[in-house]
């Protein structure tokens, strides 16, 4: 999992370390919690690694600057679904306008539902699917005010339905159950 803060200072371009970095990521060998499933990255549904790095572009330029790093606009510029407003309301916001559902496909945007910890929702965009129960995801402030790719997460749910869900915020350790609405995506 790579941060921004650890592409910032970087001598190379921010789109040369993306994809050097990228190429790294999809070429290890996968152990522990990872299944060792083909990368989504092989498939017609790969990642748009030109969005990805103007997203992330984008939040390293808003961090140089002292701003906030907002979980909305970095998924806003990831996946190309304009939609505008708090994380809990871009479900019902999407209807009649994108596709919504609820299994993971890279470029989706999955939607977490607001809850007391988490008011406002969260939003991140799916950039792998490694199995029928594991995605990665790219997000921001998901670790305040930091991007966040090929994050962990793995279905928890008692249907397999995708509506809870565990986040691997640390290497090898899945954090609290969070609630999902669902995946928005383009068709």
């Amino acid at each position: 999992m790579l941060s921004i803060s650890d592409l910032a200072g970087r001598a190379a371009p921010l789109s040369l370390v993306l994809i050097a970095a990228l190429t790294v990521s999809a070429c290890t060998p996968t152990t522990g919690d990872r299944m060792g499933f083909a990368s989504a990255r092989d498939e017609v549904g790969a990642v748009n690694l030109e969005r990805r790095a103007y997203a992330v572009e984008v939040a390293k330029q808003m961090r140089a600057k002292r701003q906030r790093v907002w979980c909305v606009p970095f998924a806003r510029n990831a996946s190309g679904i304009d939609i505008r407003g708090n994380a809990k309301t871009w479900w019902s916001q999407a209807k009649g306008l994108y596709a919504r559902g609820h299994q993971p496909k890279v470029g989706a945007v999955m939607a977490f539902s607001a809850t007391r910890r988490n008011p406002l929702g969260h939003i991140a965009v799916v950039s792998g699917v490694d199995s029928p129960r594991q995605i990665r995801v790219d997000h921001a402030n998901w670790e305040r005010n930091k991007v966040s790719l090929d994050m962990v997460v793995v279905d928890v749910s008692e249907k397999n339905d995708w509506s809870a869900v565990r986040v691997m915020s640390n290497p090898g350790a899945l954090g609290r159950v969070y609630p999902i609405t669902g995946f928005i995506s383009k068709g």
